[in-house]
């Protein structure tokens, strides 16, 4: 495995596997993964709240079980906003949906192995182009993904952003009657599904920014000053981990554009 990009706060957050416990909750509050029993799974955990993203992928794949989640958490999130190779990171989309898929296959109840899959497809589409990715079939493939994230742990705050994301950018890229009628996509739901993400997930700084987006998306300029209001919430959060520090500054550039 090549060497990663630094996360470029490192050693801001000092968890380990003892007092990552008492803030399980609070971290895990969009993916609603449960507690690990396994000690080793819970340092791979810790390794990836410190922002320590190559060594919580190593870790958890070396933990293999529940690990696989950790690691396919860490090289997403790694993907998605720290490396700079656009080839690498779509590789790397590629490597946590298919690790996902087989999890899933394995373990057909475990809700995250569902929702990394969708994730990882739904960031591989827009890399590659959304309008493509729809002809190559996957965003059905994404869409089938978070519905049943959602079955099986209905609390997913995160699985509804993206599902709400999902019929978001279908309308903005296809229209709303073509992504209704082929795939789907429908803006009340979009809108639901946003507002129910961050009813369980309320501290959600993603939460709020692709709320924003997909706003804009679904309903034009005229909900601009809403959007930028979520972005200004977002930036103004408290980040508990590396991953919602990463959203936090996403928020800030963005309002600095």
């Amino acid at each position: 495995m090549a060497k990663w990009t630094a996360f470029p706060h490192l050693g801001d957050y000092q968890f380990d596997s003892g007092n990552l416990k008492k803030h399980w909750a609070r971290l895990h509050a969009g993916d609603a993964e449960p507690l690990p029993q396994d000690l080793e799974v819970l340092e791979a955990w810790a390794l990836f709240h410190n922002g320590e993203f190559q060594q919580a992928a190593e870790a958890g794949l070396k933990c293999g079980g529940d690990g696989i989640t950790v690691a396919n958490k860490a090289t997403a999130i790694y993907a998605n906003y720290l490396e700079k190779k656009e080839k690498t990171k779509l590789d790397l989309f590629m490597a946590v949906a298919q690790r996902a898929e087989a999890q899933a296959t394995q373990d057909p109840k475990n809700a995250n192995a569902w929702y990394w899959q969708a994730y990882a497809l739904g960031r591989y589409s827009q890399g590659i182009s959304v309008a493509k990715a729809l002809a190559q079939g996957l965003g059905s493939k994404v869409k089938e993904a978070l519905e049943k994230t959602i079955k099986l742990q209905p609390k997913h705050a995160d699985a509804h952003i993206a599902l709400a994301a999902f019929h978001a950018e279908v309308i903005d890229k296809v229209g709303s009657l073509i992504g209704g009628m082929t795939y789907g996509a429908k803006k009340d739901v979009g809108l639901k599904l946003f507002q129910d993400a961050l009813k369980i997930n309320p501290a959600s700084a993603i939460g709020m920014i692709e709320y924003a987006n997909g706003l804009v998306m679904l309903e034009g300029d005229r909900k601009m000053k809403e959007a930028t209001k979520l972005y200004e919430q977002a930036a103004a959060s408290q980040p508990l981990d590396a991953t919602e520090r990463l959203d936090v500054e996403l928020a800030t550039a963005e309002l600095q554009d």
